[in-house]
C-alpha cells in the first residue's frame, strides 16, 4: 500500500487522464512507477559511485585498458 500527495496541477493532470480514458488514477500512477523506477535507480547508483571514486574508495579504468583487456585491440 501507498499514499502519495501530488501537487493539485498534477493530480488535476491525472483525473483528466483517468476520466479521458476509463482508467483509474491509480493505473497511471502504478504505470509511471513501473517505467521510471529502473532510472531512479541507475542514477542513484551513479552517484554512489561517483561519491567513491571521490573519496577514493574505487578507481576507474580507462577505455584502452577495458579493450585491451578483452582483446578489443586491433
Amino acid at each position: 500500500m501507498l499514499a502519495i500527495r501530488l501537487p493539485a496541477e498534477i493530480e488535476k493532470r491525472l483525473e483528466t487522464l483517468s476520466k479521458a480514458t476509463g482508467r483509474t488514477k491509480t493505473f497511471y500512477a502504478r504505470q509511471a512507477i513501473l517505467e521510471h523506477l529502473d532510472d531512479l535507480e541507475d542514477i542513484y547508483i551513479a552517484e554512489q559511485e561517483l561519491a567513491d571514486i571521490r573519496a577514493g574508495r574505487s578507481t576507474t579504468v580507462s577505455l584502452e585498458e577495458v579493450m585491451k583487456r578483452h582483446g578489443l585491440v586491433d
